[in-house]
């Protein structure tokens, strides 16, 4: 999963005196009566009405640990991070994602980098950048945006020449609405929902796939004969000889899950079906014909041979399973514990090659999402070492500042709820604490105790449900000091879970523990 045709990098650039003023976006007017329902279920709000491209961020966020090394990790990843930020540039508001020095941001890295910059204060930035690729989508490139855009709103010269010849890694479309979606539940801003980006999430879901599906299957096919326009996969090692990757039918999965609820949201009831049915086809095949029972594991690529194949990858185990286990198509129970016991069996001999960041900033995430913590922490901390190479990678500080909220501290949003829920993974830690995070309209803080014990203070906004979750079972929970009834459940990965919701309003801390 690399993208071999950066050839060079440079150090980052400082910047100093940062402040961020966020105005949400709108729902505006337009034709069609998908979006006309959009209108009528989300209100009218008042558009952008400021010149954006002044604004700078106010990153107030902070980890403290009784681990130093986390603290002192954590710190270096925000200041590296916002020292991607840019201000002022044609394009408007944007942060690396990209080889440094490229002066760009590029489909893949930023739907990855996109929950770090969140925690950072930097939803404008999210909203600007996932705009930019969102309205260049264009019939004349067979429904692809540009994979790469630069400081000068223009794509990036080393990736496109026109629209006949230009690099497009397929999985990217799949990924920028991901991104946007989860973006929308963190933040509650309607401006995901707002045309230009419905005109995206419409056309990826369609148009896109019917241009690629060569043979109408369902899914997307890239021949030898198309060279770099349309790689049907994020791995670039092999690009002549897959046709399919088991990334590229992870990627359309989760975006069609994902359309699905969007469509749910706006009142699309039959296309909400319909595309759920297309999520849970991909899924059947990707778990059964994918599968190599001999092995007990899965395959990670198409040929153009006709064959599976599973070692048509970077040379490491870990891209066969990385972003089937990200997107969450495989089917939990057995063939989930197999993914992961692949994922894990090759991170010794992957520690020891050079390079690789961008498959190792993905990680801590996903093994904290299916509960491993004792093997995400010491990966988390090796993205935090100054002695790995290429640490100054954009991803690598982004992505840790992201699975520290959303890994370590189990923070998860959902906006059409105001639901935030906290699921405490220490291993071998008696404390951490995340400070001033940014979600909908609100700011938090988050303390954990060991994995007993969480304390949310509702710094400000308006009231939400806080879904308090530990590991283990428990008839009951101590919210405030007082016993009360609470329920249990399986986690993804198998991990059992025990949680209560609680309304927590403004300027209010709770507290709730398990039983001593």
């Amino acid at each position: 999963m690399k993208n071999l045709h950066y050839n060079k990098y440079a150090e980052p650039r400082r910047f100093s005196d940062l402040r961020r003023r966020f105005l949400a976006g709108c729902v505006r007017a337009l034709a069609g009566c998908w979006v006309l329902k959009a209108e009528a279920l989300l209100g009218s709000v008042s558009a952008h009405k400021v010149d954006l491209s002044s604004q700078k961020p106010d990153s107030r966020v902070e980890l403290e640990s009784s681990d130093g090394r986390l603290t002192e990790g954590f710190r270096w990843a925000k200041n590296q991070a916002l020292a991607y930020v840019s201000t002022g540039d044609p394009v408007g508001l944007w942060y690396e994602a990209a080889l440094p020095g490229r002066h760009a941001f590029c489909m893949r890295d930023v739907s990855h980098q996109s929950n770090g910059a969140q925690m950072l204060g930097l939803g404008a930035f999210n909203e600007n950048m996932l705009r930019k690729f969102a309205r260049n989508i264009s019939a004349s490139r067979d429904w692809c945006s540009y994979w790469e855009i630069n400081k000068d709103n223009a794509p990036a010269p080393v990736d496109y020449k026109n629209d006949q010849e230009f690099w497009y890694n397929l999985p990217a479309n799949f990924d920028v609405l991901d991104a946007c979606y989860r973006q929308f539940l963190w933040t509650g801003n309607n401006a995901y929902l707002d045309p230009v980006f419905l005109n995206f999430y419409n056309h990826t879901v369609t148009d896109y796939v019917r241009k690629w599906d060569i043979n109408g299957d369902g899914l997307m096919e890239h021949l030898p004969r198309y060279g770099h326009r349309g790689i049907a996969s994020y791995d670039e090692q092999h690009i002549a000889e897959i046709m399919v990757g088991g990334d590229l039918v992870a990627a359309q999965y989760a975006a069609y899950s994902d359309f699905a609820k969007i469509q749910m949201l706006l009142g699309n009831k039959w296309r909400a079906e319909e595309f759920s049915a297309k999520a849970q086809h991909l899924k059947s095949v990707y778990n059964k014909d994918w599968w190599n029972p001999v092995q007990d594991d899965y395959y990670g690529a198409l040929g153009n041979d006709g064959k599976f194949h599973a070692d048509m990858t970077s040379g490491s185990a870990i891209d066969t399973v990385l972003f089937p286990l990200y997107c969450e198509i495989i089917e939990p129970g057995h063939q989930t514990e197999a993914a992961l016991y692949t994922l894990t069996r090759a991170l010794p001999a992957n520690a020891r090659k050079p390079g690789g960041v961008e498959e190792k900033s993905y990680l801590p995430e996903i093994l904290y999402r299916y509960g491993r913590a004792e093997i995400a922490y010491p990966i988390l901390l090796g993205l935090m070492d100054p002695s790995l190479k290429r640490r100054d990678y954009p991803e690598v500080s982004f992505a840790v500042v992201g699975a520290c909220a959303t890994g370590l501290m189990g923070l998860r949003a959902d906006s059409t709820s105001k639901v935030v829920e906290t699921f405490p993974q220490l291993s071998g830690m008696e404390r951490v604490a995340l400070r001033h995070v940014p979600v909908f309209n609100n700011q938090i803080s988050v303390q954990h105790m060991a994995n007993s014990t969480t304390t949310l203070t509702n710094e400000f906004g308006g009231t939400i449900q806080w879904r308090s979750s530990f590991p283990g079972r428990f008839e009951k929970l101590k919210i405030d000091g007082e016993d009360m009834p609470a329920r249990t459940g399986s986690r993804l990965g198998g991990v059992t879970e025990t949680w209560i919701v609680i309304a927590v309003g403004y300027d209010e801390k709770r507290t709730v523990q398990t039983p001593l």
